[in-house]
């Protein structure tokens, strides 16, 4: 494909579906390549907990040397720290402190844009956070709540450390974007409009994800005109409503027309991600459903524009 507009973003996860999760940080330069090699002029790049991000953070002006020399802009990068969202205060600022160096790379990188997953329930898992992109029935069957929780305490210290990842991002010029996920605190249109009323955080954005919403029942035709000052980056990829899976458009049951019909009324000017893999996804063509993807989205969305 020629020409993928800049507003088109390639997102993180076919990194993921090529090279594991995480993926190894020091390939972080042949990553660039592979995703230049796919048309993109746009990328995700993540660092996803203490060891993939201070990896990533050791390596950011490479990488930004490296994107430069490619002719990539990395306008997100994706900060995956469920620490932030633990019951003990010490793994929280910890967390905070290696968010900073998220931002730390954002900013080395030329992005505008942090994102995270949403924040997680005070799980208690037999090992420990599983090292999982998104919790199912099956992962989530094996949790438990902490007995001793408060929860008004816990909930009053999460909101404190978000409180303070939202500042820090702002300190430099970014917004902070939350991803929702099945079994997250703020995996719905509800819940984050609920969760940004309790912060009160211009800087907060929704990374509205339309295969996660769809297969969670989240209208999304509804979510999109509620969410109007909320969104900025969107993660297209498609879904049959039946389990967590990132198709190409046009591979599952989302109601396109309609999406589209919804974001003109709401005047949408932001970003889109191509957001299709995992090991949950049936993807057998990768480079082909990411190309595809985003000439489909030109299609149906741009040309409309203008």
């Amino acid at each position: 494909m020629e020409g993928i507009r800049e507003d088109i973003v390639a997102c993180y996860l076919y990194i993921i579906t090529r090279h594991g999760y995480p993926p190894v940080a020091a390939d972080a330069l042949s990553h660039l390549e592979e995703l230049k090699e796919l048309g993109f002029a746009s990328i995700e790049l993540e660092g996803i907990r203490k060891e993939h991000l201070e990896g990533v953070h050791s390596m950011r002006t490479q990488i930004r040397e490296k994107a430069d020399g490619l002719g990539i802009k990395v306008p997100v990068f994706c900060v995956v720290l469920p620490g932030l969202c633990s019951p003990d205060p010490a793994e929280r600022d910890q967390n905070v402190a290696l968010f900073e160096k998220g931002c730390e790379v954002a900013v080395s990188l030329g992005s505008k844009v942090v994102l995270d997953n949403a924040p997680i329930p005070p799980w208690q898992f037999p090992a420990g956070i599983p090292v999982t992109r998104h919790y199912d029935e099956e992962v989530l069957s094996t949790a438990t709540i902490p007995g001793d929780l408060d929860w008004d305490q816990y909930w009053d210290g999460l909101l404190d450390t978000f409180r303070n990842v939202c500042d820090l991002a702002a300190d430099r010029g970014l917004t902070y974007h939350l991803h929702p996920c099945y079994g997250a605190l703020v995996n719905s249109t509800d819940a984050y409009l609920l969760f940004a009323d309790a912060l009160k955080r211009d800087n907060l954005r929704f990374n509205l994800d339309t295969a996660n919403q769809y297969f969670m029942k989240d209208n999304l035709f509804l979510s999109l005109i509620r969410l109007k000052d909320h969104i900025d980056y969107i993660h297209l990829s498609d879904n049959r409503g039946m389990k967590v899976e990132h198709l190409a458009m046009g591979q599952g049951e989302i109601h396109w027309e309609r999406f589209f019909e919804t974001l003109d009324r709401i005047d949408y000017r932001g970003m889109f991600g191509i957001d299709v893999g995992g090991a949950e996804s049936d993807v057998r063509d990768l480079d082909g459903a990411y190309r595809s993807s985003a000439a489909w989205l030109t299609e149906k969305w741009y040309k409309h524009r203008g």
